[in-house]
């Protein structure tokens, strides 16, 4: 699969790319619970951790979803759809502060917890610059999704934050909350209604529960 051009005139989405492209806040976000039920131990066995772990599901359900690889030209004559999408996210560094790192994609959770240690770590004993040690290479803004993680707080809502013209998917995970006898994990996505609607993030969803019971 190659990246291709969608032309706002053939695109079955133009009446909502229209409508939405100009409003000052065109996302929406929805917060659900997934199950992760022993994921610590069902990630070990691949050599993931279960950080390494949720954020793979997570990449792989975007990937997995057509409007969450594409993103506005910026001359508004239609969008780009890529055929792969990669993930930035967050890493609390030992000084207390964050930085991003920059995780590839990879279909198998094994090859893809391998490739992202190393930069994880690197991350984490940098300072200063958010990007510092940051190995991105040549992926392109637009082909990322911006994840982050608080295992701090089994929230129930989340906001990102956004820039001018940012039409990026972002993703959430929050702390591991026991229920009914299940282990559930909150999980915010925030897209830009442009490109995405309801069926979407709900394609999203079933699709990340599926690779997390795979593990």
């Amino acid at each position: 699969m190659q990246d291709r051009l969608i032309p706002l005139e053939s695109s079955p989405r133009r009446a909502a790319l229209l409508h939405f492209r100009g409003m000052a806040q065109p996302a929406f976000n929805v917060t659900v619970p997934v199950t992760v039920t022993r994921l610590r131990e069902r990630a070990a066995a691949h050599g993931a951790t279960p950080w390494l772990a949720y954020h793979h599901a997570a990449l792989e359900a975007a990937n997995a979803v057509d409007a969450m690889r594409q993103t506005l030209l910026p001359d508004g004559s239609g969008v780009r759809e890529f055929a792969t999408i990669h993930a930035s996210t967050t890493v609390l560094r030992d000084d207390g502060s964050f930085g991003f790192v920059t995780l590839r994609r990879d279909p198998l959770l094994e090859a893809f917890a391998a490739r992202a240690k190393p930069g994880v770590e690197r991350v984490r004993r940098a300072s200063g610059d958010l990007f510092a040690a940051d190995e991105a290479d040549d992926v392109p803004e637009q082909a990322l999704v911006h994840m982050t993680a608080l295992p701090w707080l089994a929230f129930t809502g989340f906001t990102h934050a956004r820039g001018a013209a940012d039409d990026r998917p972002k993703i959430a995970f929050g702390r591991f909350k026991e229920e009914g006898g299940q282990l559930l994990m909150p999980v915010c996505v925030d897209v830009h209604h442009a490109l995405c609607d309801g069926v979407h993030v709900g394609r999203f969803f079933e699709r990340m529960q599926a690779q997390l019971d795979a593990i």
